[in-house]
């Protein structure tokens, strides 16, 4: 682990400029009527999990360049999923993947808290063959023509259940790369009985005090058609299996233009908002470090979040999901924590009330401005001083650089060769 020293002696180089910063950015929130010590204890209570796969380098459909100090295991994946947290005090969980993260359940407990880390959602893989696996996904899983090639597909998911019972998780996505390439390949609605039929089956399978996610992706790996291409599709999903059920939104899952700040309204009011997979996106899926392209529109996202957050039952998963090719993934791991956090806290500055004038005035000019001026506030002192309060780095990256972190683990790990496309 990153020690504490190293934490501490990055922070005294910054404390009084953060000191001089926050009293300054505090009095400007107090002419606005706004407290920045709220502000900041809503920061200190903000975290958004990491998935276990993020630590490692990602790839294209055509070629993959990891980098140095690449995690083996999970253990490894854990550990670096451990500094990420010591440095932002904003990512508390990890996302597991089964079966790139199977290990013995009592292993992953004693790991997780020895590093102080907790478990997210379990993440199920249909879209993958696997080395021993009897059927294969080629054409399908949970909506394969073939009974047998889907129960095997629904015993894979029944089994990342009982891992996650085990370690401590209340949750299961559910993604399936399933679809068409050809016009006329699968009857289109024969498929999607087949898919319900699965996740039924699954459904059944869940303790009480758990939730299944349905997630939707527009496209990729099937190109002419896609069984749960959409919000829609996932919704009618979460609603036909039950109250257990639930949807999750991709930032990158969407075809361009869509207002998915809309979407996310519309789950909340049917009461069938799970959660988010966090990233940016200009032309596909999961390319980029959250806010990185359009950090309005995560603003935005997060504006309709705060403003029901008080919704009877709402409880969201948030995680982080993207794709690192030429970055450093603890790094980009580290920036899209902070940026989401930022969003959450500069759409925690919108003023209400005046909002809500403005709207009943049908002032659309003033309305957005109401939304452009928490948006243009730079909340960045108030993140700094939630990570101090926290025991975490006030620069997260300048001081995992300072560590030495990736030149340590490289040289105790083993070196990764570069392979084919696809993720880790």
């Amino acid at each position: 682990m990153i020690g504490k020293s190293i934490i501490e002696a990055e922070n005294a180089a910054r404390e009084a400029d953060l000191a001089a910063d926050y009293d300054a950015l505090g009095a400007r929130l107090a002419r606005r009527g706004m407290d920045i010590e709220a502000l900041t204890a809503r920061a200190m209570a903000f975290g958004v999990a990491v998935p276990s796969w993020g630590t490692g380098t990602g790839g294209t459909r055509f070629a993959r360049f990891p980098g140095p100090g690449e995690p083996a295991g999970i253990m490894d994946k854990l550990d670096d999923c451990a500094v990420i947290h010591a440095l932002t005090a904003a990512t508390p969980r990890v996302s597991l993947h089964i079966p790139w993260d199977k290990a013995d359940p009592a292993l992953l407990g004693e790991k997780a808290e020895e590093v102080g880390l907790g478990f997210d959602a379990m993440n199920s893989n249909t879209f993958q063959d696997q080395p021993g696996q009897a059927r294969s996904y080629k054409f399908g899983s949970l909506s394969h023509a073939d009974a047998a090639t889907r129960q095997q597909a629904i015993e894979h998911n029944l089994e990342c259940i009982e891992i996650g019972r085990a370690i401590g998780s209340k949750a299961l996505t559910v993604w399936i790369g399933d679809g068409s390439n050809f016009p006329g390949q699968t009857s289109l609605s024969r498929q999607f009985d087949r898919y319900l039929e699965s996740m039924k089956a699954i459904y059944a399978g869940l303790p009480q005090d758990w939730r299944i996610f349905s997630e939707h992706k527009i496209y990729e790996p099937a190109f002419y058609s896609t069984v749960v291409q959409d919000w829609g599709t996932s919704l009618m999903t979460a609603q036909e299996l039950g109250p257990k059920a639930q949807c999750l939104v991709d930032l990158g899952h969407h075809a361009p233009n869509v207002n998915i700040e809309m979407i996310v309204a519309r789950l909340i009011r049917a009461g069938k908002l799970g959660g988010f997979h966090f990233n940016d996106s200009k032309y596909g899926d999961d390319d980029l470090d959250s806010g990185t392209i359009e950090p309005f529109r995560l603003f935005l996202v997060f504006n309709e979040l705060v403003e029901l957050e008080d919704t009877p039952g709402l409880d969201l998963a948030h995680m982080i999901d993207q794709s690192h090719n030429v970055t450093d993934p603890i790094e980009s791991l580290i920036v899209s924590a902070c940026e989401i956090q930022r969003a959450f806290v500069q759409a925690s500055l919108v003023d209400r009330a005046a909002l809500d004038g403005f709207r009943g005035d049908n002032d659309a000019l003033m309305a957005a401005a109401t939304l452009r001026a928490a948006f243009r506030t730079d909340v960045e002192p108030v993140l700094q001083m939630a990570r101090l309060r926290a025991g975490a780095a006030i620069d997260p990256v300048a001081a995992y650089r300072a560590s030495g972190w990736r030149a340590q683990v490289a040289e105790s790990r083993p070196r990764v060769t570069g392979a084919g496309g696809g993720i880790v």
